[in-house]
């Protein structure tokens, strides 16, 4: 069952077959994404690439997709005109990167979503995730976010060929 984003008289949800759950979103809504820091959370059909984990902080996730736990030094390239746009660097990166290892608890548990990556187009927007939604599910920069339980209950159930469907 894909995982599917839309909208509710509520806000945004997600729905991966259990029923629509609570999302957070970008603050531009969902749209085609244009730039790098726009807000927006990007229209259409990707793949779920891979998940990340704090192995500090949560147990592993179960999924048919790769997971790997988060280094200290893992970072996500976000500079436009860097090789490494839209890919994940080791930090300390020459270029602009995010830092995935962080003091809040976002990406305690990420999963990849292919947007932009197959081919990468600098500056179309980088580290598009579903993660873990911060309390009371502000809008997130551009990515999907849910709570815990519900990420992981979504990353349980995906099988093979499965995508994320925003808009």
């Amino acid at each position: 069952m894909d995982l599917i984003v839309s909208y509710s008289p509520e806000g945004p949800v997600l729905d991966w077959g259990a029923g629509p759950r609570r999302c957070a979103i970008g603050p531009a809504g969902i749209a085609r994404k244009i730039s790098e820091g726009d807000g927006v959370t990007p229209l259409g059909v990707f793949s779920l690439r891979e998940v990340f984990y704090r192995a500090d902080r949560v147990a592993k996730p179960k999924s048919i997709l790769p997971v790997r736990a988060i280094a200290r030094d893992d970072g996500w390239c976000d500079a436009p005109d860097d090789r490494n746009y839209n890919r994940p660097v080791k930090l300390p990166y020459p270029a602009s990167a995010e830092t995935l290892w962080r003091e809040d608890h976002v990406y305690d548990l990420v999963a990849v979503i292919g947007f932009n990556d197959d081919p990468v187009t600098p500056g179309k927007g980088s580290a598009i995730f579903l993660h873990l939604a911060r309390p009371d599910y502000p809008p997130t920069a551009g990515c999907v976010a849910l709570g815990e339980n519900d990420l992981r209950a979504a990353l349980e159930q995906l099988q093979a060929r499965d995508k994320i469907k925003i808009g």
